[in-house]
């Protein structure tokens, strides 16, 4: 038990005494940087997945009329 508040107390003092919190505009900046990068990869996959679906979709035509 000594050893769990001996983890509990450093990990405390830790995020109170050495962790460097981010400032409000190097969170939005952050926050937005993420959100781009959200979409870019969204309209990634999507375009991708077009792709497959229209590929995949000629291959069946093909197959169900020979």
């Amino acid at each position: 038990m000594d050893r769990f508040l001996l983890s509990v107390k450093e990990s405390y003092n830790e995020l109170i005494n050495k962790v460097t919190w981010p400032t409000w505009p190097n969170l939005m900046s952050s926050t937005v940087t993420v959100l781009i990068a959200s979409a870019i990869l969204t309209l990634i996959i999507f375009v991708m997945d077009s792709i497959s679906n229209r590929g995949l979709d000629a291959i069946y035509t093909f197959f169900e009329t020979t």
